[in-house]
């Protein structure tokens, strides 16, 4: 168990061996990125369309980054929470970081997981990344390659 990741390999569907990572994080862990994500949302910059959004990372060494969206007139130069959040991770440690979670909040208490551009800058930092987010239906979690099937890297 790394940082308060437990990482289990299960096998199913009878005479097919299938060999699937199932990873989880400890529910303290999860609330801590949460409160992160929802104490940071509150310094976003959002005149535009006034929808504050938070996110917090957790890194493989156990560091913890925050970051809000940052728009801007030039509505393509908007930032993104997690974009804002791993750039930080970066500027401070390097680009050897690793991403192990992300957890995202916003205002409105609506759906709002990572945009595709966001889901492609956590594959590149955190392919085994598990992604925390206000669903259709309440409170969820996924693993990036479920919300970014065909992520690349080039290394």
């Amino acid at each position: 168990m790394a940082h308060g990741l437990a990482v289990q390999w299960t096998v199913r569907l009878g005479h097919h061996l299938i060999f699937m990572r199932k990873t989880s994080l400890p529910s303290a862990m999860r609330k801590r990125l949460e409160r992160a994500a929802a104490h940071v949302m509150k310094n976003a910059h959002a005149p535009y369309s006034n929808f504050h959004v938070g996110a917090a990372i957790l890194l493989t060494n156990g560091k913890i980054f925050s970051g809000c969206n940052v728009e801007n007139a030039s509505y393509g130069m908007t930032n993104c929470a997690e974009r804002t959040a791993i750039f930080s991770a970066v500027a401070q440690l390097g680009p050897k970081i690793e991403i192990r979670a992300v957890a995202v909040a916003n205002d409105h208490g609506v759906a709002c997981s990572p945009c595709g551009a966001c889901r492609q800058v956590i594959y590149e930092f955190g392919p085994d990344a598990l992604i925390f987010f206000q669903g259709a239906h309440g409170p969820k979690q996924a693993h990036i390659t479920e919300l970014l099937p065909e992520g690349f890297r080039l290394q």
